[in-house]
């Protein structure tokens, strides 16, 4: 409902009433959520926002799961609503690449349950719209459940849902912030104490995390969208219009809401090639272009709406639309709709814009609880398409701690707001990378893609004897990690007999050096940079209380112990993959991996800490080399004094010793399989313990490392990665990870846990092997038995030691047995498989303990 008293306090404070505001408000009352409110510098509904000023165009279908789950849910919840037109979407190809490209958006709605995805021919994409021209495209993909959202209806609908209190013509003005918690909501008509406040601003993302001090990469971009003078072609087609914008109060342009309101009678199309999309507004056409250079808008410069101008609208620029400045196209907007909606030719416009909204770095959203401020939640970058499933996610995340969907928890890591690198919050980091997504956006992105710009930022010690060993770098989390060396190529050679030859989309930016690497660690020994890695120490009188309440495996060992144990949330589900260390009574080392875990883990640690407990996340303070081979042994006992031995330095147990003159915290621990030592150093030694090592291996052919190699061998063990095979979305046991479970002791998640095993667990990760064939398998991609979509495929790579195409899936717990006949379909092609028993390889671990 609305009000127009402001409140001095609530519960929770939403701003923006928005797409995202107004679904997680809606969504907390659905929760039983009370003292909700929500404030927007707007008129309601219109607010003045990109939410209605976007056409609300809904194509469903990603590569991300969470993506392509969130859209579905968004369209059944509008469709029940009212305010959702089901008309079917349209993605069609002018090239052979992009028929390629909807082969594999076939295979990404099968995985992930859309209904009914089809490959057209260009006649039944003209059957279906006969304003397109037949003879300018190869075919189509077409999703039923596709359509068009009406904003402003929306919007309307989930106001007079939610028993919030709506609040319009409200700015906020601060966010105030005590030890560390938000305490409150400043704004023009008044203050608000709260206890917590989600920002929902998206275009105004970046300013409004500034008020609290948090630095949110939110790049708003501007991308062009007209509404045509009515055509004769379409006289006579009925739309639904919802509400007459013109009864309510409307910021800007009127004819831009009035246009918008008016809804599509056909399916809604993409033209990816020219990075364009279409859709009717009853007798009108409207035509939406990413076909142009970025047009970022800086952050800080994000204006407020009047009654003349709606802030997140820009004035049309004719050049964008008649030019081609598209760094990656080569033809105008104009052109390009005139070749494909001869129509369009010379026609007027009754509307345009050039309407702002966001990305991110990474072009994902940003979810969660901001690790600098407690109390402070985000909901940003989203769009129309997926702002009802994340709306419900973030109001499930904060009711129960468990974000979910109707069908379950979902996976957060590649969502949450503490993903980012420290370096993340400058702006010329992010609104550069915010352009490099906008580029991207209809782009055909290659496997492994790396980005060229912002590149070097974050460097392990060694890495120029990387550089000078002909390192293929990639960028993780900043860090450039090697993929494969070229001072390896000579062991392709080697290895020829083992190392089949790969073709096609799965082969891209890929070598077969990988597999030359896997194989010579699996005979010799081989150095694997780790500095991207983290170690978080814990340490207080009260360490080993702590850390048994959050780890689910026993940590109460004695000291120069190592621990594999597991993180969980309140329901169940893993929330991270952990090494935990204990040196001393009071002192612990917890390691954990790369990219986004350091903030996402590292955060989730130091919020739940009590005082007497200190955490730190020592992101780049150590740096590490794996060491890892049958000959590890023998190389790290050459430069140091301290007994390696398997009796002196057992399995899963840890030293501080010298490798030469450096201190090394040692654990004997390998993610490939084999041998190994990891070997964790202060940074500024970082150099000196790969030289140590480097000059002593060489008659030992010792080898660099590369991440590519890293994946296959730990496939074969079947070694987890977290946000790949295991995430929020699993449990332990679905997971294959019982064994790291302590049911003796009590920890964070164990009730539900205990519940779920007691309900029986529907599914099982299980690795498949393909039968007649050595191709690779991408990810994503349908695993089915006699037309039933199983599951999808969660990791794949070639494994080299046990000569086979190796992939990891979930599957229903009936389908889990070792021997079971399935097929995986991938770039058009279909494979038989078979469910194997883990580990592929080395399965009685002799080679690691020995």
């Amino acid at each position: 409902m609305s009000a127009d008293t402001l409140p001095e306090s609530a519960r929770t404070v939403v701003v923006g009433a928005g797409a995202v505001g107004c679904s997680v408000a809606y969504h907390l009352s659905e929760l039983g959520a009370e003292d909700v409110v929500v404030v927007d510098q707007g008129p309601l509904p219109v607010t003045g926002g990109s939410s209605t000023h976007a056409p609300g165009i809904m194509f469903q279908t990603s590569p991300s799961k969470l993506m392509t789950k969130t859209a579905h849910y968004t369209s059944r919840l509008l469709a029940d609503a009212g305010v959702y037109d089901e008309v079917g979407g349209i993605e069609v190809a002018r090239s052979a690449e992009r028929m390629d490209f909807l082969q594999r958006r076939v295979e990404h709605a099968t995985a992930y349950g859309l209904p009914d995805p089809q490959l057209l021919t260009p006649a039944e994409v003209t059957d279906y719209l006969p304003l397109v021209d037949e003879d300018a495209i190869r075919g189509g993909y077409y999703s039923p459940t596709d359509g068009r959202v009406d904003g402003v209806a929306a919007l309307q609908w989930y106001i007079e849902q939610s028993d919030a209190d709506f609040h319009g013509h409200t700015t906020v003005t601060d966010l105030d912030v005590t030890g560390g918690e938000v305490t409150a909501v400043e704004t023009d008509r008044g203050t608000i104490a709260c206890d917590r406040c989600v920002l929902a601003t998206n275009n105004w993302g970046y300013r409004t995390g500034q008020l609290a001090g948090v630095d949110l990469p939110i790049a708003p971009v501007e991308h062009q969208y007209t509404v045509t003078e009515p055509l004769d072609e379409l006289a006579g087609v009925e739309s639904a219009t919802r509400v007459d914008t013109g009864d309510l109060e409307v910021p800007g342009d009127h004819r831009i809401a009035d246009a918008m309101g008016k809804g599509p009678s056909r399916p809604v199309g993409r033209d990816q090639d020219h990075s364009l999309y279409f859709r009717t507004h009853g007798d009108a056409l409207g035509l939406g272009s990413y076909n142009h250079e970025s047009l970022t808008v800086d952050p800080d410069a994000m204006g407020k709406n009047t009654a003349e101008r709606q802030a997140s609208v820009h004035d049309f620029t004719d050049e964008h639309w008649e030019r081609a400045t598209h760094p990656d196209r080569d033809t105008s907007p104009k052109r390009a709709f005139e070749e494909l909606l001869p129509v369009t030719e010379d026609v007027d416009f009754a509307a345009t814009e050039n309407g702002i909204f966001v990305f991110t770095p990474d072009g994902m959203p940003v979810l969660g609880e901001t690790a600098a401020v407690d109390g402070l939640w985000t909901g940003l970058a989203v769009w129309w398409t997926h702002s009802g499933g994340y709306g419900k996610i973030l109001a499930e995340w904060m009711e129960t701690g468990v974000p979910k969907l109707p069908d379950g928890p979902v996976d957060t890591g590649a969502i949450h707001v503490n993903r980012f690198e420290p370096h993340a919050g400058s702006k010329s980091y992010f609104v550069d990378r915010g352009a490099t997504r906008y580029r991207q956006v209809y782009s055909i992105v290659e496997p492994n893609w790396q980005p060229s710009d912002h590149r070097g930022l974050r460097r392990s010690p060694f890495h120029h004897r990387q550089a000078d060993l002909g390192a293929e770098f990639v960028q993780q989390g900043g860090w450039e990690s090697a993929q494969w060396y070229e001072s390896n190529a000579d062991l392709v050679d080697r290895y020829a007999d083992r190392i089949p030859e790969q073709e096609g989309w799965e082969a891209i930016n890929r070598s077969p050096i990988e597999g030359a690497e896997h194989c010579h660690t699996r005979e010799h020994v081989s150095m694997f940079d780790m500095s991207s890695f983290s170690s978080i120490t814990v340490e207080g009188p009260e360490a080993v209380d702590f850390l048994q309440w959050v780890c689910t495996n026993d940590i109460d060992v004695d000291p120069g112990r190592v621990r594999y144990s597991l993180l969980l949330n309140e329901g169940g589900t893993i929330l991270a993959d952990v090494t935990v260390v204990r040196l001393g009574e009071d002192e612990f080392v917890v390691t954990t991996g790369g990219g986004n875990s350091p903030g996402i883990h590292g955060g989730w640690l130091k919020e739940h800490a009590p005082d007497t407990v200190s955490v730190t996340v020592e992101e780049g303070a150590r740096t590490t080399v794996g060491l890892w081979g049958p000959k590890s042994r023998l190389l790290l006992q050459r430069v140091t004094e301290a007994d390696v031995s398997d009796e002196g330095f057992p399995y899963f147990s840890a030293k501080r010793l010298y490798v030469g003159e450096v201190p090394v915290l040692a654990l004997r621990v390998s993610y490939v399989g084999e041998l190994g030592w990891e070997l964790w150093a202060p940074a500024e030694y970082g150099d000196r313990l790969w030289e140590t090592l480097w000059e002593a291996g060489q008659d030992l052919d010792v080898r660099p490392m590369g991440g590519g190699a890293l994946e296959s061998m730990r496939l074969e063990k079947g070694y987890r990665l977290w946000g790949t095979d295991i995430d929020t979305d699993v449990g332990p046991v679905a997971a294959g990870l019982g064994f790291a479970v302590d049911t003796d002791t009590d920890f964070v998640g164990k009730a539900a846990l205990t519940e779920r095993r007691e309900s029986g667990v529907d599914s099982r990760i299980v690795p498949l092997t393909l039968d007649d064939s050595t191709d690779r398998l991408l990810s994503g991609r349908p695993v089915t038995k006699d037309g039933e979509t199983l599951g999808y495929v969660q990791a794949a790579d070639y494994g080299y030691s046990v000569g086979a195409s190796v992939a990891y899936t979930y599957v229903p717990k009936e389908h889990a047995t070792p021997g079971t006949a399935v097929q995986v379909t991938c770039e058009g092609e279909t494979y038989d498989a078979t469910v194997r028993e883990e580990p592929l390889f080395d399965p009685g671990r002799e080679k690691i303990v020995r």
